[in-house]
């Protein structure tokens, strides 16, 4: 099998594979992506992102138009000529000239939409979507013509959503049929683009948001019944700590599906975690590999890892929170203050990341995120807003610049007193608990610190937890 020997339970009928941006970001990078892909002996779907770093580079390029900046003709004429540079590093001379007469439209149209916001010197949550989605139409294109054996298939026709609150999400009944109608017969491999999409009923291009390559390939993979998906990335796995912060953090060999989202869900950026879904419901593992050093096992999340008993996966910390708290004698009524507000958020898409413990009856605290804490403090005032004018709720406090720490492990219930432990560690270190975690999870214990406080924090629990 090449640069490649995967486990036994890889070596199967049906691979999906997911690679990212740092994955195809450089020729050098696709050249590892190619070796790859032709080592596999199995059917095989190809999920890529953009090239390294584009997204972002056409959102502010776009951006510059919409101010009358001139110079996005510049940027423009910068991306062009590196997906020209790489189509001549990476596809065989004899397919180039027809890579370059598929990709010349894709950067037509582009150029078309940054002089068109120019013009109107305003930039169109539409066409932003239109011009972000031409990263992952054109690296899908140079991706299956380096690939001698590859096809291509436009993800545009196959993954659709739909409207939810302001939100494009994933219409998984179509969806699923259209990935079966168009991926499940080959001739494989086939490449395809991640993130993008259309929406069901106008066609009009969407996204899947943050992480939407991740997403597009548990949607197939579980669609089509995989029997793994690969998520190809520039890390070994999951650590048990983030490397920048804990120098001596270690690849975690296997985990649990709900390990993995819990160290996603608190900060971890190996994958974003609605992809776990999709093939957690279907109990199709995941492998999470580097591109950059394929010969690497990786780690293999699946609904029963073999963790040998160990107390703790991981740690990780979610930055940029904040806290809110309603005080008043209303507040001590839990279920029903925690039932109206979290309804009153998820009509409008927001949703707590978890409820804090209160230093007080009459108090009820929750996390969001820093980003979100206005508007949450806003719809909170229009919903309490008889109970603010009588008094029986006195105050909505919101607290920034906070983090959310948690020590992750499917065994951490056999440890009844390791909170408390956990929660001397830090103070021993100088570190103040704020808040921690209402209710006892069955896999994590979270703490709330100062953002500030977080690196001292990971490196007082990692070396509690893995090193003593």
């Amino acid at each position: 099998m090449g640069i490649l020997s995967l486990p036994k339970e890889e070596t199967n009928r049906m691979i999906v594979l997911k690679f990212g941006g740092t994955s195809v970001g450089t020729a050098e990078s696709l050249k590892n992506v190619k070796k790859i892909v032709e080592s596999l002996d199995s059917d095989a779907i190809v999920v890529v992102s953009a090239l390294g770093g584009l997204t972002d580079r056409l959102i502010a390029t776009a951006k510059k138009a919409a101010s009358g900046d001139s110079s996005y003709v510049e940027d423009f004429e910068a991306m062009a000529k590196r997906h020209f540079d790489i189509i001549e590093d990476v596809v065989h001379p004899a397919t180039a000239p027809s890579t370059l007469n598929a990709i010349a439209p894709l950067l037509g149209e582009l150029r078309r939409l940054y002089d068109g916001v120019s013009l109107i010197a305003d930039l169109p949550e539409r066409t932003l979507a239109q011009i972000v989605s031409l990263g992952e139409r054109m690296s899908s294109v140079i991706v299956a013509d380096m690939i001698p054996a590859a096809h291509h298939a436009n993800s545009l026709d196959i993954i659709k959503t739909e409207k939810w609150f302001d939100k494009n999400i994933a219409s998984t009944d179509i969806t699923e049929s259209l990935i079966r109608k168009h991926l499940s017969s080959g001739p494989y491999p086939i490449i395809m683009g991640g993130f993008i999409s259309a929406d069901k009923d106008s066609g009009e291009i969407t996204n899947l948001g943050r992480g939407g390559s991740d997403y597009t390939a548990a949607l197939v993979a579980a669609a089509l019944n995989a029997d793994v998906l690969q998520i190809w990335t520039d890390v070994d796995g999951f650590l048990t700590a983030d490397p920048r912060i804990v120098k001596d953090a270690r690849v975690i060999d296997e985990m649990s599906f709900v390990e993995s989202m819990d160290l996603c869900t608190f900060g971890a950026k190996v994958i974003y975690p609605p992809t776990i879904y999709p093939v957690f419901h279907k109990n199709i593992p995941i492998r999470i590999l580097n591109t950059h050093r394929p010969e690497a096992p990786g780690t293999f999340i699946s609904d029963h890892s073999n963790n040998d008993g160990r107390l703790v996966a991981g740690v990780s910390a979610l930055r940029n929170e904040a806290i809110i708290t309603l005080r008043g004698h209303f507040a001590s009524d839990k279920s029903r203050v925690s039932g109206r507000a979290f309804n009153a958020l998820s009509l409008k898409g927001l949703t707590p990341h978890l409820v804090a413990h209160s230093d007080s009856l009459n108090a009820f605290s929750f996390v969001v995120s820093e980003a979100e804490a206005f508007q949450t403090v806003r719809l909170l005032k229009e919903e309490f807003a008889p109970e603010l004018v009588d008094r029986s709720i006195e105050v909505i406090e919101m607290k920034n610049c906070l983090a959310s720490l948690a020590v992750v492990g499917d065994n951490i219930k056999s440890a009844p007193d390791l909170t408390t432990r956990l929660e001397e560690v830090l103070e021993n270190s100088g570190i103040k608990v704020i808040a921690k975690a209402k209710e006892a999870s069955e896999t994590n214990i979270t703490f709330v610190i100062e953002d500030s406080d977080v690196n001292s924090a990971l490196q007082s629990l990692h070396a509690e937890l893995f090193n003593s």
